[in-house]
């Protein structure tokens, strides 16, 4: 098993930044760490995702240019700088982890709790 925590959510006014964590524990051996997000009313949405041995990232369109993924071995830890936040941005994000690249929600495992971004305009 794999337990995931974020934290780093909060409130910004647009344009502003956050980042979030997460840290993972237990079974920690995994190919791909990444985030989704789900805004109220919504199916849970892609965000971007990390490649664990090489640091190979990749992200859904929105988010290109403004958010950052980036990986600390050594601390089993997973961050998402957010940058020029737009009111849009505003969900629910969660982290996520599965031995496949993964774009789809059903094709992740294992999920943190998730953590409130709300961005006020």
């Amino acid at each position: 098993q794999v337990h995931l925590v974020e934290s780093g959510g909060g409130s910004v006014q647009a344009g502003g930044s956050l980042r979030l964590s997460c840290v993972a524990s237990g079974r920690t051996f995994r190919w791909y760490m990444g985030w989704f997000r789900q805004a109220p009313g919504k199916e849970r949405e892609f965000v971007a995702a990390i490649k664990w041995n090489d640091a190979r990232t990749y992200y859904t369109d929105s988010v290109k240019g403004r958010f950052t993924i980036s990986r600390d071995i050594a601390k089993n830890t997973a961050h998402l700088q957010m940058n020029s936040l737009k009111p849009e941005d505003t969900a629910v994000y969660y982290c996520a982890t599965d031995d496949r690249e993964f774009r789809r929600q059903h094709d992740v495992d294992y999920w943190g709790q998730g953590t409130q971004v709300t961005v006020s305009s």
